[in-house]
């Protein structure tokens, strides 16, 4: 595996990292606003970003 491939998988792992590490931060603003629909609203975009990312799947395949 080249070495650029390398660095770019890694960029995907943080990134899917990121969007995971997102939605715990806002469940538990959820947790302790539940009645916030801004945050509600954008909690699930963040759950729909991580659906799609993670049904994309790993690249290259």
């Amino acid at each position: 595996m080249s070495q650029a491939r390398q660095q770019v998988g890694k960029q995907e792992d943080k990134s899917l990292e990121s969007l995971q590490n997102s939605l715990v931060e806002f469940l538990m603003a959820i947790i302790g606003a539940p009645d916030d629909e801004t945050l509600a609203r954008d909690a699930d975009a963040a759950v729909r970003a991580l659906d799609a990312r993670l049904q994309a799947g790993p690249a290259g395949t």
